[in-house]
């Protein structure tokens, strides 16, 4: 079975309600973040460099010319969600974010944002920003590192912030009409399945619309990168990701959906886990563990059941 058939995944999700393939494209804002700045701290999140994830080049240019060019890559999609992906996406004031918001807005195939950002930098002036635009019938996702809900892990990692700030400000955006997808990291320094297992209770029980779930992959420029070099921090084995992972699939509801179950990186940026270069990987084996041992909620009173979207004709 392919992984759409036991996970709900944003892409399925998308297809059914749009009738036909949207695809995220990714843009650089060109935000800072106040983990780094000075702001709350100094040096970011530990586990952080962007560049692993985000081409820092891309900043120099316009929303509508990074638009353009994600755009000619994607195949088989007409209809997109512009994902503005590094650093902190609201930190900035009210009136660059709408100028820079509706600058991707313009575009007629763009039917929504994603804003990814931090619970600690979310003011009400953003969340009305953004509930309006809902409103108006965009699609808009909030996307909130929160990583792990143990206060003790969040602070090791250099987070800036605590369970209880991502609790109010989901609650409060979700109030607002808002989408609120939850980024958390499986494999983090010193934390459990147990853990894990802990925090999804905690996102589930606060409310959630969407989960990220991202192995955690060491990166050159992070200061985890330090740790590592020095024997002193391991990242997670594919088969212990698996597992954790899609036992925490199947201990979710089937109305939460997954915006992604893995995570990627390429060397030389990437340091360890190796598996996670390849982005395939870890999806093809959690499909092969739900299909095994339930799809997603299978733990639950009532498990996903796949339904095939119907496509628009035209």
């Amino acid at each position: 079975m392919q992984l759409h058939e036991l996970v709900n995944t944003i892409g399925q999700d998308l297809q059914r309600r749009y009738g036909e393939k949207v695809h995220k494209l990714t843009l650089h804002g060109g935000f800072s973040c106040p983990n780094r700045d000075g702001t709350i701290g100094k040096g970011g999140c530990t586990f952080c460099n962007v560049a692993s994830f985000a081409d820092e080049t891309t900043q120099i240019q316009s929303i509508q010319s990074q638009l353009s060019d994600r755009a000619t890559e994607v195949k088989r999609a007409k209809k997109y969600l512009a994902y503005f992906q590094a650093y902190t996406n609201t930190y900035a004031e009210v009136q660059v974010l709408k100028n820079m918001y509706e600058q991707a807005l313009e575009s007629a195939d763009i039917v929504g944002l994603c804003v990814g950002t931090r619970p600690d930098c979310v003011p009400d002036a953003v969340l009305e920003l953004l509930s309006d635009y809902a409103k108006k019938g965009y699609e808009i996702w909030l996307e909130l590192g929160l990583q792990t809900a143990n206060n003790l892990t969040l602070k090791r990692i250099n987070r800036g912030h605590d369970f209880e700030c991502y609790e109010q400000i989901t609650k409060r955006a979700r109030s607002l009409g808002i989408k609120v997808c939850t980024h958390l990291i499986v494999g983090l320094p010193k934390e459990t399945r147990s853990d894990n297992l802990e925090t999804l209770d905690k996102v589930l029980s606060t409310g959630t619309d969407g989960i990220k779930l991202h192995g955690l992959h060491i990166v050159e420029g992070s200061t985890m990168a330090k740790a590592w070099r020095a024997g002193k921090l391991e990242a997670p084995e594919l088969e212990e990701y698996v597992a954790i992972a899609s036992e925490m699939i199947r201990r979710t509801p089937p109305e939460v959906i997954y915006h992604r179950v893995s995570s990627a990186a390429r060397r030389p940026m990437l340091l360890s886990p190796l598996w996670c270069e390849n982005r395939w990987l870890a999806m093809t084996e959690i499909g092969r563990a739900l299909a095994k041992d339930g799809a997603q909620g299978a733990l639950l009173d009532t498990p996903f059941v796949y339904t095939k979207p119907t496509l628009n004709s035209n």
